[in-house]
């Protein structure tokens, strides 16, 4: 890795849903695109849970991403501050003294939810994480 690294973070609270499932996906993007050696994924949660949801697990299975080796983790301010992106989920407030380009997913918390629910909330996660790499690549080749 770089200085010219593209850093990337994506946090919730307890980094159990909606992050872990961001992250998963950042991290496949990633590889797809060749970026392996270009951009930086960090996660991390305000308050962490002790474990990933069984039905984020459950549902990223299904599209063959497995998540059982995974567990939640505290990110601090200093971390996100050096990051080029932060995409909150929706469940946090960050007010980050530096340029770092903070977008709000506002994305429902997939914990208690039905197996239905969680599906949409993971392809919505998936639409948003794509188009994120999209524009990571634009900005690159500028």
């Amino acid at each position: 890795m770089t200085d010219d690294d593209t850093h990337v973070a994506f946090v919730c609270v307890q980094n159990a849903g909606r992050s872990q499932m961001a992250t998963a996906y950042a991290e496949r993007e990633r590889e797809a695109r060749g970026l392996t050696d270009a951009v930086v994924i960090h996660t991390g949660g305000t308050h962490p849970a002790d474990a990933v949801h069984d039905i984020v697990r459950e549902a990223m299975g299904e599209n063959g991403i497995d998540l059982a080796g995974r567990e939640p983790r505290y990110i601090d301010d200093e971390t996100l501050e050096s990051c080029d992106y932060v995409a909150t989920m929706g469940c946090s407030t960050l007010s980050l003294e530096a340029e770092t380009s903070v977008r709000d997913w506002d994305l429902p918390d997939p914990h208690g939810e039905d197996l239905e629910t969680v599906h949409e909330i993971r392809e919505e996660i998936r639409t948003r994480v794509e188009s994120l790499f999209d524009e990571l690549e634009a900005t690159r080749d500028e």
